[in-house]
């Protein structure tokens, strides 16, 4: 019983770092070519830092946002179904 809970939560953690690595990645990439923009134009705007983070975090939510949510619900259904087989054993 206790294996397949934790079955349950690696699989949970592993969704969602495979939801959550590429908002992650982008939203670093655009931070450090956002920094090195301002280092070298020496131009120190804390929204020049924020709003092009936002904006690919929504892009990239728009384009891949069906597949993570295929990716959860796949998940769910998949930890919703061992679930009720961890609850049942005695």
């Amino acid at each position: 019983m206790f294996d397949q809970a934790l079955q349950l939560s690696q699989s949970a953690m592993i969704t969602a770092g495979i939801v959550l690595v590429p908002l992650l990645a982008a939203a670093l990439i655009v931070g450090l070519l956002v920094g090195i923009f301002q280092a070298t134009t020496q131009i120190q705007e804390m929204t020049l830092s924020f709003l092009p983070k936002v904006a690919v975090i929504g892009i990239i939510l728009y384009l891949a946002g069906p597949w993570f949510l295929r990716v959860m619900v796949s998940l769910m259904h998949q930890d919703l179904a061992n679930f009720w087989q961890v609850i049942t054993l005695p």
